[in-house]
């Protein structure tokens, strides 16, 4: 038995509606903007959601380092050999999600989930058994006290049993219900089953993300809201819901209504957010582009101009592959673009990045970094 979709309360409904304009907004203004201009913003956003899921299980990688591996596994990027295999195993993950974005004849099998796992978890195997269920128990221990259960799984007998139920549940079940709620709901069983022996909440994370990015409204860079569950208060918000609604042991009888109002309010702010950075990078971009004679740059070097604005530095690597042009070609920019004093290099040969020269626009840097206002949905505090 898998824990139940709630019925909506009239709050519920007003925010879903709430959501689904400012997603349906945000499609018309993506679709509507140059793909070039949305390249780095889709990066940052994918690589937020990465560092942030992985915050959350202890492994600390800033963005824009997350940004630098996605790029290239080896870059010279100071983290530990740890943290750089978690980055790397999660965008692998999150690239194979992206790519269901709208894959025909598609469905959901244990299989599909197992795949996904060992994607995030094959590196830690066989110390860590990844891409098959767990074979013993599991108990999540509270914080501060290793001996204190906070919560305890299915039995192991039970779990393959529970993945089929949820297998055919994501495939048939609730097909009424919105595909927020539903891949909430997707999140919230495969949590609890805590199938897997490690990565149980990456891989619901991801799920969820799934869920959403196949529901066609936006991809899944637009739609995650791993980076807001990343932020420090949401974090601890988060496991508190998953706490109190789930119980100490697995109870599928439990109502699930406080969950789906926690997301709700998640995929709401984030949104929110979203459309903040979405309209931060198309100004930055028009701020650019309309001083590049006075800056005396090309079209193609706005690229790296706009990545420093939007990232806080750009790497001559990804610059060269965001551009399609050769090393060389590559070299060449970036040193007209420091004998302009639009970028100042920092770091040796191989870990060298850009960051904003003295002459680097400084209404473009203030665009960037202009503040906004987040809303509780709810009406409380955001």
């Amino acid at each position: 038995m898998l824990y139940k979709t709630p019925p909506l309360s009239v709050a519920d409904r007003r925010v879903l509606a709430e959501i689904a304009k400012m997603r349906r907004d945000l499609r018309h203004a993506v679709q509507q903007t140059p793909t070039k201009w949305t390249l780095d913003l889709r990066r940052h956003l994918t690589a937020s959601a990465i560092a942030a899921s992985n915050t959350i299980e202890g492994y600390k990688v800033d963005a824009r380092d997350v940004a630098d591996l996605m790029d290239d596994a080896q870059e010279k990027v100071d983290v530990t050999e740890a943290n750089r295999a978690e980055t790397v195993a999660y965008q692998q993950a999150m690239t194979y999600i992206q790519s269901l974005h709208g894959a025909p004849d598609f469905e959901y099998s244990k299989g599909l989930l197992n795949a996904l796992h060992w994607m995030l978890q094959g590196h830690h195997h066989p110390r860590k058994l990844a891409g098959q269920w767990r074979q013993g128990p599991i108990f999540i221990t509270a914080v501060g006290d290793p001996h204190s259960t906070e919560y305890e799984g299915p039995h192991e007998d039970d779990v393959a049993g529970l993945m089929t139920e949820l297998v055919d549940w994501l495939n048939t079940g609730d097909m009424d219900s919105d595909p927020l709620v539903r891949a909430a709901m997707a999140h919230f069983n495969l949590v609890k089953i805590h199938p897997w022996a490690d990565g149980n909440g990456r891989m619901s994370r991801s799920l969820q993300t799934l869920l959403i990015s196949r529901e066609g409204v936006l991809s899944p860079e637009f739609s995650s809201i791993e980076a807001w569950l990343g932020m420090p208060g949401h974090t601890w918000d988060y496991y508190k819901v998953l706490r109190e609604v789930g119980g100490p042991v697995y109870s599928p009888k439990r109502d699930t209504a406080p969950w789906i109002q926690f997301n709700l309010r998640a995929y709401h702010e984030q949104t929110q957010s979203v459309q903040h950075r979405v309209n931060r990078s198309n100004m930055c971009w028009i701020q650019l582009d309309e001083q590049r004679n006075a800056l005396d740059v090309s079209e193609r070097q706005v690229t790296a101009l706009h990545e420093v604005a939007i990232a806080g530095r750009v790497r001559r690597s990804r610059y060269e592959k965001a551009e399609g042009i050769s090393e060389q070609q590559a070299q060449r920019d970036m040193q007209h673009l420091m004998r302009q004093e639009l970028l100042t290099p920092v770091g040796n040969t191989k870990g060298r990045y850009y960051v904003p020269g003295d002459r680097y626009p400084r209404e473009v840097l203030a665009t960037a970094a202009a503040r906004h206002t987040i809303r509780n949905p709810y009406g409380g505090a955001a």
